[in-house]
């Protein structure tokens, strides 16, 4: 038995840059003459029956691009009924037991487990047992509070880029409303980024409430412009103007499924402008693929700096990424709350500047502003929006 050994999972639902971490760690532990062990179906593979497979420089080559995992992820089992500190459930001190059995028996002197905010607080409660413990943050949804940033989010960030670029080009050539709904529970990271990133016109996030009416003054000021297309970004958890969320389906433990405001939205504006009006959810597409070259090397230095923190015994100890720095705070801090996009943050006011609306704020300057608050007469709205697209037409002759 090595006299030196550390252990990784990957806990929670997967993401790109869970295999640039392990290869990180494995790397980085060969350096200083530790072994490493990956338990496979995260914390899973701790417990009866124990499932674990020796890392090492062979089967960790040619990882760091790609998606997914090589050890596997699970959000369901025994370990899954903890979701951060507010709704925490104490898991069965038996399984504890086991956990720290298998650590003993296997002589691992560090545990590095990589997940979000409820993978995190199940590694708090081992930690509180006296298991030996580091967390590595990760996320899709940049949700996980005491870091900047999570690896995973760019990836998803660049995959709704993606998307938007290629809705841009459709809602163009058919004079179309286009919305894409994002992941992203009930923090709009990604819905922002994207947004911005995507040359968004219109963004719905939970932190920010919105209403229907603000949203369609924003098109029809476009129309004003000319401009017979709308792009919309649609984050899942954002609520409808009437309060609640939407979700499709509630788990055993207790968790709901976000998803469906986007044909929400897309169902009132076609029934308020009468436009056409088109829905694209991307899903788990954000979750799948290579990682970005960004989370590459954020994902390969929470990896080596997790081995750090073993060797220096810092165990309850998570790593986080504070530009310029790496550096870890209390997984208790880590996992106190969630971390959400502020209103008046500087990339929502940078947002703002551009013109991007977030449904929270008429568009004043659009001339059909009064128009649709005044009257619900199609025909009325259709005879302005025919006679700006004719004005428009004419400016554009003369220039």
């Amino acid at each position: 038995m090595p006299a030196k050994r550390i252990g990784i999972l990957t806990s929670g639902g997967d993401c790109p840059g869970l295999n640039a971490v392990i290869r990180g760690v494995v790397k980085a532990a060969t350096q200083l003459g530790y072994d490493c062990v990956g338990f496979l179906k995260g914390y899973e593979g701790l417990v009866d029956p124990v499932s674990y497979v020796p890392l090492n420089h062979k089967n960790t080559t040619g990882i760091l691009n790609q998606g997914g995992t090589i050890l596997g992820s699970t959000n369901k089992g025994r370990f899954a009924a903890t979701v951060g500190v507010a709704d925490r459930v104490d898991l069965d001190p038996e399984l504890l037991t086991g956990v720290a059995t298998t650590v003993e028996q296997l002589g691992i002197c560090g545990l590095i487990c990589v997940g979000g905010d409820g993978s995190l607080a199940v590694a708090q409660q081992f930690h509180e047992r006296g298991i030996p413990v580091v967390g590595v943050p990760k996320t899709i949804d940049n949700d996980l509070s005491a870091t900047a940033f999570t690896f995973g989010f760019d990836s998803a960030v660049a995959c709704a880029t993606d998307a938007l670029d290629r809705l841009h080009t459709t809602a163009a050539s058919h004079e179309r409303i286009m919305i894409l709904e994002v992941m992203g529970r009930h923090a709009g990271w990604i819905a922002l980024h994207a947004g911005i990133a995507g040359g968004g016109d219109v963004i719905l996030i939970p932190e920010i409430p919105w209403t229907f009416e603000n949203v369609c003054h924003k098109i029809l000021d476009r129309d004003s412009q000319g401009k017979r297309f709308t792009l919309i970004v649609v984050a899942e958890g954002a609520e409808r103007p009437d309060g609640g969320l939407v979700a499709r389906e509630r788990s055993e433990s207790g968790q709901v499924r976000l998803g469906g405001l986007g044909s929400i939205v897309a169902a009132e504006l076609e029934e308020r402008l009468h436009r056409e009006t088109r829905t694209a959810v991307l899903g788990h597409l954000q979750r799948g693929g290579p990682p970005t070259t960004f989370d590459r090397v954020l994902a390969t230095q929470f990896g080596a700096h997790a081995v750090r923190l073993v060797v220096e015994h810092r165990f309850g100890h998570m790593i986080r990424y504070q530009p310029p720095l790496i550096d870890s705070v209390p997984i208790i801090k880590a996992v106190n709350g969630i971390s959400r996009v502020a209103p008046d943050g500087a990339a929502v006011q940078a947002a703002r500047a551009l013109g991007i609306s977030f449904g929270d704020r008429p568009a004043d300057e659009s001339p059909f502003a009064r128009i649709l608050a005044e009257s619900q007469d199609a025909s009325a709205v259709e005879e302005h929006l025919e006679t700006a697209a004719t004005v428009t037409a004419q400016a554009i002759a003369i220039g």
